[in-house]
């Protein structure tokens, strides 16, 4: 009889227990839960169409972490620089192309009241190690600073519009094919990257000066028109012929324009930087300023947050490209045991967005006939 006076109020006690954790654990689920519906109501959706070059910062968990914390979940559609101009900006919220031309006419299209610059990279050729020797005799390529540089543009492009072959060059023993010397690109029709070419291919024929007027325009057209006609297939986007660059090597592409970002984050992500591969920088080069163009009020929160997180920012270096704090460059590139100019001083702007369209118009008559 003690032993159930006892017994009895512990059990109470016990139960009492029970049922005050189980209402707080469920307590705790459900404030958690709610906490979770909070954040993800909290976080939007922002659709945008993005150049290729750009897919894997935006795939990188980290790049996707920071814009969580800034209540943001992109999701993006690779597409030609050149080609988002022409499509339709109803489901999207924001256009990220390369290229200032390309991002002023979606800002002119889109009425868009503020664009936002992000981070920026130089127009660089693709080329192999076992090249430079010839390219030095030539006085096309020469080493300064453990960078080399095209110091006669005019002359490659020259070889190019002439339809040089390998074989022709003096003392070419290590690329003595019947090949035509050619830069390969993208389609100067709907990528930026040949756009970027053009740019700078209509100056050096230009007599060194920006095309501005149509009498210049013409002048330059048959030689410009040239470097891409002779190509062939060209693809839209700028990983295409890149691709072909790191996986068949210098028989299918001895000379290839790109983005130095493409070039430094490919070597940044090899165990060891592929010694046979090179950059070559043109002298005078052009920079492809990369430049969010919102569509609403989603647009414009991811184009600030871009331009302006010093997260994101560190990051979209560590993919190669230069930003507003050159720091984070070099500490990427010291990091991956990888050379590339501090700073670059021969710099062009490419021509007006009108000039630039009218060449490629004209460009595109000419693959017609």
């Amino acid at each position: 009889m003690e032993i159930k006076r006892i017994l009895g109020p512990a059990l109470a006690v016990v139960l009492l227990i029970g049922i005050g954790a189980a209402t707080y654990t469920s307590y705790q689920k459900n404030h958690a839960l709610e906490a979770a519906r909070q954040v993800s109501a909290a976080v939007v959706e922002v659709k945008g169409m993005i150049g290729s070059e750009k897919e894997s910062y935006f795939s990188d968990p980290r790049v996707i972490a920071v814009l969580a914390s800034k209540g943001l979940r992109v999701k993006v559609e690779k597409t030609g620089s050149r080609e988002i101009i022409s499509r339709d900006f109803n489901t999207y919220d924001f256009a990220f192309p390369a290229g200032a031309p390309a991002a002023l006419a979606l800002q002119n299209k889109a009425k868009a009241k503020q664009v936002y610059p992000t981070f920026f990279t130089p127009m660089a050729i693709a080329s192999w190690v076992q090249l430079l020797p010839t390219l030095e005799k030539e006085g096309i390529v020469k080493k300064i600073n453990d960078a080399y540089y095209i110091v006669d543009m005019k002359k490659l492009l020259s070889l190019s519009e002439k339809g040089t072959r390998w074989r022709e060059l003096k003392d070419n023993t290590a690329y003595a094919t019947g090949k035509s010397i050619l830069i390969s690109s993208t389609d100067v029709r709907k990528s930026n990257s040949a756009a970027m070419y053009l740019s700078l291919a209509s100056y050096v024929s230009n007599d060194n000066n920006v095309v501005d007027d149509n009498e210049q325009l013409n002048k330059v057209l048959p030689f410009v028109s040239s470097l891409f006609l002779r190509q062939g297939l060209q693809e839209a986007s700028s990983a295409g012929p890149f691709e072909d660059y790191t996986t068949m090597g210098m028989g299918k592409a001895p000379l290839v324009m790109i983005y130095e970002s493409q070039f430094l984050e490919y070597q940044s992500k090899r165990p060891k930087p592929n010694a046979d591969m090179v950059l070559l920088y043109p002298q005078p080069t052009i920079y492809t300023k990369h430049i969010v163009v919102p569509f609403n009020e989603n647009g414009r929160r991811l184009g600030e947050v871009l331009a302006t997180d010093p997260e994101l920012q560190k990051l979209a270096a560590e993919y190669g490209y230069r930003t507003a704090t050159p720091e984070h460059f070099a500490a990427f590139l010291k990091s991956k045991n990888l050379q590339a100019p501090n700073s670059l001083v021969d710099v062009i702007d490419p021509p007006s967005f009108e000039i630039l369209e009218r060449m490629i118009q004209n460009i595109e008559k000419k693959f017609q006939q």
